[in-house]
């Protein structure tokens, strides 16, 4: 049932497991790793990077992803209400200036609006992170939306590759 108008919320379901795209497409997993893991010698920290992959991962809709970026973060020391305030961030005091630029130049990239990115946006942004980090930011963004694109069109279960990852040390489940 839809909560929102009431009516009944038809799911499909496809007719078996969808693709491993693992498995199908190794080389290009293999890239998008890389891109993944230098992200992570950037000059964003490791926080905001965190915040990034949930907020664009809520944005997408991709189940899988903010369940392993919610625990990737509880790994990493994040505070469980940051994580709960993240889905209303604009609104919250629990989020520093430079955290609240990153998460504006995520939304705004992974909604695109028509007419291209505001400069109004671009100059708050400027106003929070340098070039290298606003450069460095937006591969991070980038990253986190071709992994959500696969998973969604994928549809791998949420939790399903937490030990494989070492995701159950989050200890939520």
């Amino acid at each position: 049932m839809n909560i929102h108008t009431g009516a009944p919320t038809k799911i499909s379901q496809a007719a078996g497991p969808r693709v491993n795209y693992f498995e199908k497409s190794p080389e290009s997993v293999k890239k998008l790793t890389e891109l993944q893991v230098t992200t992570r010698t950037g000059t964003i920290e490791e926080p905001i990077r965190d915040l990034v992959a949930i907020r664009a991962s809520q944005i997408n809709g991709c189940a899988f992803c903010v369940d392993m970026h919610v625990k990737q973060a509880k790994i990493h020391g994040e505070r469980e209400l940051r994580l709960y305030h993240l889905a209303s961030w604009q609104d919250s005091t629990l989020f520093a200036p430079r955290e609240r630029a990153a998460l504006a130049w995520t939304e705004v990239l992974t909604r695109l609006p028509e007419g291209g990115i505001p400069d109004e946006i671009y100059d708050r942004v400027r106003t929070q992170l340098s070039e290298k980090e606003i450069s460095d930011l937006t591969f991070v963004i980038v990253a986190i939306n071709s992994w959500n694109r696969l998973n969604i069109g994928f549809k791998p279960v949420p939790g399903s590759l937490d030990a494989k990852f070492g995701l159950d040390k989050a200890a939520l489940s």
